[in-house]
C-alpha cells in the first residue's frame, strides 16, 4: 500500500490524500462501510459501487474467524472472492469484539482466550495466529491486535493495557515479516495507537507505533464511553507526532459531525456501524438534519429524502412512502434507509475534500456543522 499526501487546508490540519492498493485507489478523506460478516447489510455491492460510491469496505475478523471459518475463506481464495467484492478491504483484529466480550474473555500477555457468542465454544486470538487468521481473510489492509481499553479507565489500567498492546504489536510485527500474502497481492497492516485519554500515554503509544508503520496508522480506543470533547483532544494530542507521509485512520468513529471535526484535526479514515445500524431502525442523516422517519410528520410529506443529498434512492422515494414502510415493517425500508446514509457520509466525505481542496474547507466545515446535528 502506497500514501500519497495530496493537499492541504491553509486553515486548519485537514487534507486530502490517495492511498493505492492492489485493489484499486482510494481517495481520503474516506468513510469505509462496514461488511461485519462478508456483507454491508441490506446493500447490494453493486448499489455500493454506483449509488453509494465506496471504494473500500470493512470485515471483521473475529465474526469471519467464528463463521464462515478459515477453511471456508481459504479454499473461497479469500474474503474477496467468497464475497464478490473487487475494491479494497480492511480487516480489524477482532480486538473491539474482545473489548465487548466482557463476561466471555480473558486477556494475558499470551494473548486473549474467549468464548464465542454463537455456540459458547473456547478460542485464543494471539498477535501470531491473528496475522495468520488475516492472511487467510487476505484484506488489503489489515489492523494489528491491540486491547481495545474502556474509554473510563483509571491510568493503572490504561498503563497496564498499554504495556501489553504494545507488546503485542512487537510480536504481530514480527509475525507480519516472517509471513507472506496468500492469494498474490500485497497486504499491509496497521499499528493502532491506544492510551485511553491520558495525553502522555497516548503519545507514548503513537512513538511507538510508528516503529512498526508502514503506510498508516490506526487511532483507536476513542468513542468508547469518554465524551466527544476529550476524543477531539487526544486527537489534538496524537497528530502532530504522525507524520504527514502516513494514512491516518479513526477506528468507530461516528457521526456526521465527528467526521467532520476529525478531518479538521487531520483524521483520512473512517468507519462506524451506526449509517447502517441506525438507518435500520428509522433514522436518516441529511444535509439539512437528522430524521426519525417513524414519526407522524412524515406521513404527507411527498418530497425527496435528501433533495441536496447525490444518493440514486434521494430522488426516487418520498418521506412519506419511507416512513409508510418502516411503519408497515417492511424489509426494504431498512434497505432503503442504509443505503441513503450509507451514500451521505460518502457525500460528506466528498464534499469535505473538495472543500480541503478549494481551500475554504474550515468556514464550510462550520456551517455544516450547525446543520447536521439538528433534529428535524
Amino acid at each position: 500500500m502506497k500514501f500519497k499526501l495530496l493537499s492541504q487546508d491553509p486553515g486548519c490540519a485537514a487534507r486530502t490524500g490517495l492511498i493505492e492498493t492492489d485493489h484499486g485507489q482510494i481517495h481520503t478523506p474516506i468513510f469505509m462501510p462496514v461488511g461485519t460478516v462478508g456483507s454491508v447489510k441490506g446493500v447490494y455491492h453493486r448499489d455500493l459501487k454506483d449509488d453509494v460510491g465506496a471504494e473500500i469496505i470493512l470485515g471483521n475478523t473475529y465474526h469471519l474467524y467464528l463463521r464462515p471459518g478459515l477453511d471456508t475463506l481459504k479454499r473461497a481464495g479469500g474474503l474477496h472472492r467468497f464475497e464478490g467484492w473487487d475494491r479494497p478491504i480492511l480487516t480489524d483484529s477482532g480486538g473491539f469484539q474482545i473489548f465487548s466480550l466482557t463476561q466471555i474473555r480473558k486477556i494475558t500477555e499470551e494473548g486473549c482466550t474467549f468464548q464465542s457468542h454463537i455456540d459458547g465454544s473456547r478460542h485464543c486470538f494471539t498477535p501470531e495466529n491473528n496475522v495468520d487468521t488475516q492472511r487467510v481473510i487476505g484484506a488489503d489492509i489489515m489492523m494489528a491486535l491491540d486491547e481495545c481499553c474502556p474509554g473510563d479507565a483509571d491510568r493503572s489500567y490504561a498503563r497496564k493495557s498499554l504495556d501489553l498492546t504494545k507488546g503485542w504489536l512487537e510480536r504481530y510485527w514480527k509475525r507480519f515479516r516472517q509471513t507472506e500474502p496468500l492469494y498474490g497481492y500485497s497486504q499491509t497492516f496497521f499499528p493502532i495507537i491506544q492510551g485511553c485519554t491520558y495525553p502522555d500515554l497516548r503519545i507514548e503509544a503513537a512513538e511507538h507505533a510508528l516503529n512498526y508503520a508502514e503506510s498508516g496508522i490506526a487511532i483507536g480506543g476513542l468513542a468508547v464511553g469518554e465524551p466527544t470533547e476529550v476524543m477531539y483532544e487526544m486527537l489534538e494530542t496524537v497528530m502532530p507526532v504522525v507524520p504527514g507521509d502516513k494514512a491516518r485512520y479513526l477506528m468507530g468513529v461516528g457521526t456526521p459531525e465527528n467526521l467532520l471535526e476529525a478531518i479538521s484535526r487531520g483524521v483520512d479514515m473512517f468507519d462506524c456501524v451506526m449509517p447502517t445500524r441506525n438507518g435500520r431502525n428509522g433514522m436518516l442523516f441529511t444535509w439539512e438534519g437528522i430524521m426519525n422517519m417513524r414519526n407522524a410528520k412524515w406521513q404527507d410529506d411527498f418530497s425527496e429524502l435528501d433533495p441536496s443529498g447525490t444518493s440514486f434512492v434521494d430522488h426516487h422515494y418520498s418521506k412519506a412512502y419511507l416512513r409508510h414502510l418502516f411503519i408497515a415493517g417492511e424489509m426494504f425500508a431498512g434497505m432503503i434507509a442504509s443505503e441513503h446514509n450509507l451514500a451521505f457520509y460518502l457525500d460528506v466525505v466528498r464534499q469535505a475534500g473538495a472543500h480541503i481542496e478549494a481551500g475554504d474547507f474550515s468556514s464550510w466545515k462550520e456551517a455544516a456543522v450547525k446543520k447536521l446535528s439538528r433534529r428535524l
